[in-house]
């Protein structure tokens, strides 16, 4: 799952994961519905701070918050960019 972005710094590039289509008692949720995802895997790191390297690897699955990050799209899928700091949990 190789990514060809290279975050610069202490930055990583997450792939959100899908947003639920149904809810646990099997209603679907409309589109207009849905919540922004806070769940995601990363895809790609950055080289870290002079001083602190990045805790977090590519295929680590993490929780996040719900506003953090930038959306980019790239070679048609929507990620992430975001400081190591946003990132709350390693999963």
């Amino acid at each position: 799952m190789s990514l060809s972005i290279k975050p610069i710094g202490d930055r990583v590039v997450v792939e959100a994961a899908a947003a639920e289509e149904k809810t646990a008692s099997g209603i679907y949720i409309p589109d207009t519905a849905k919540e922004k995802p806070s769940k995601g895997t990363v895809v790609a790191v950055g080289e870290g701070k002079k001083d602190e390297p990045l805790t977090v690897k590519v295929g680590d699955q993490v929780l996040y918050g719900k506003y953090a990050g930038t959306e980019i799209t790239y070679e048609g899928k929507e990620y992430l960019i975001m400081r190591e700091s946003d990132i709350y949990a390693v999963l």
